[in-house]
């Protein structure tokens, strides 16, 4: 039995040392493989790898983008003038509707009524006046007949004395002296009937006027957003109460729409009308331009920003009062200027300088002047040129003189604005 263990034993050593050689050889091969890879490459492992970016012309702009809500340009609840009964109503929610467009018709019997009595008072006024018109000329004709027959009387008594008797001169004077007024009353009795003709005719145009308005019409061309009454409902003057009086239907003008946002009191002098605005509405999946159009010009004490609105031309109307959009205003821009990422920056009070590298692959530190900055980029006034490398990642633990293995990266750019 010893015999046998033995063996056995002697059989698993050789094994053993049979697998550890195999295991090292296997090392040492791939060891070998993996210096052979980097000295294909070229890489030295005690040369650290760094990130580096380009530095490159861009455009740059400074933008402000601000949440807001669409609403109509205009928007009105259609009252009724006079009290009435609505009689037939031609629109319903969702309905476009033109400028002028009937809407509506209210049944007011009373003021059908007025308006016939205010035309017979007319018509009445009328026949008056062709009343006046023939007594004076009546009057006219008996005055000339007198004053005819009192001026030959005269003549003959100029020329015959005591021919004629002094009294029938004297009646014939008096009948042409009563003939000349009843013609000047005949001319105020006309001129007070033509009065009368103006004063009912006003009369009939106001309640014509009146009248008018049991038809409902559009004031302007939009969409009908609601739809308050129905044939039969009695509504009541829009000059009472609103609390008693109800409206008939609510008009939005939809084709062209106001964005209004809160500018923050730091850049309300680069706001100016007719900015362009970009206007990105994530429900439609769609950027609208549009133009700062007015604006407070006045900072608000309670939220320290500046009411400004943007007016958003909608001809098809794709988009819908009350849906969220995001409005960017271009407050400042830059073109073709050389640009580096921010991270590339290193900031030390006021000095601001970079981690360049040179042609012998080492690290030098540039001061630069910055310009405009935005939140990914920033423009270098001086200190770099037009392609030059700077590092972006891992500056904390590099130096000046430093030998390093540069890499291109690419910077995510960020979806936020500023």
């Amino acid at each position: 039995m010893g015999t046998v263990a033995g063996q056995a034993r002697g059989r698993y050593s050789r094994v053993s040392r049979i697998v550890a050689i195999y295991l090292c050889a296997g090392a040492a091969v791939l060891l070998t493989s993996c210096s052979t890879t980097n000295a294909k490459q070229g890489q030295d492992p005690t040369v650290p790898v760094v990130g580096v970016s380009q530095v490159t012309r861009q455009d740059l702009s400074r933008t402000l983008r601000l949440a807001a809500e669409f609403r109509p340009y205009q928007e009105v609840d259609l009252d009724a003038k006079v009290a009435g009964y609505v009689k037939d109503i031609q629109v319903d929610i969702g309905d476009r509707v033109r400028a002028g467009q009937l809407l509506a018709v209210l049944e007011i019997p009373e003021l059908q009524d007025q308006v016939q009595q205010a035309k017979g008072v007319v018509e009445r006024s009328r026949e008056e006046i062709q009343r006046a018109q023939y007594q004076l000329k009546q009057s006219e004709a008996s005055y000339a007949a007198a004053h005819l027959q009192y001026t030959r009387l005269a003549q003959v008594t100029d020329t015959q004395p005591n021919l004629i008797a002094q009294q029938e001169i004297d009646d014939a004077q008096s009948k042409d002296l009563a003939s000349d007024a009843q013609v000047n009353a005949a001319k105020s009795a006309l001129a007070a009937a033509q009065d009368e003709l103006a004063v009912a005719e006003a009369n009939e145009d106001r309640v014509q006027a009146m009248y008018s308005y049991a038809r409902i019409t559009a004031p302007f061309t939009g969409v009908i957003t609601k739809r308050y009454a129905d044939i039969g409902t009695m509504l009541q003057a829009g000059t009472s109460s609103h609390t008693q009086a109800m409206p008939l239907v609510r008009v939005s003008q939809n084709d062209l729409l106001r964005l209004t946002i809160p500018v923050p009191e730091s850049v309300v002098p680069e706001v100016h009308v007719g900015m362009a605005v970009q206007v990105q509405v994530p429900s439609v999946g769609k950027t609208y331009r549009g133009k700062v159009a007015r604006f407070a010009d006045q900072v608000d004490f309670s939220t320290r920003t500046m009411r400004t609105e943007i007016d958003v031309k909608n001809p098809r109307y794709e988009l819908v009062p009350g849906m969220y959009a995001y409005a960017t205003l271009a407050l400042e821009q830059r073109h073709n200027v050389l640009t580096v990422p921010v991270e590339a920056l290193d900031r030390e009070g006021n000095e601001v300088s970079v981690l360049r590298i040179t042609r012998g692959r080492k690290l030098q530190r540039a001061a630069v002047v910055l310009g405009l900055q935005t939140p990914e980029r920033v423009e270098i006034v001086s200190g770099l040129k037009e392609n030059d490398q700077v590092i972006v990642s891992a500056r904390s633990q590099l130096n000046a003189g430093e030998v390093v293995q540069p890499k291109p990266i690419e910077l995510a750019t960020s979806a936020g604005e500023e």
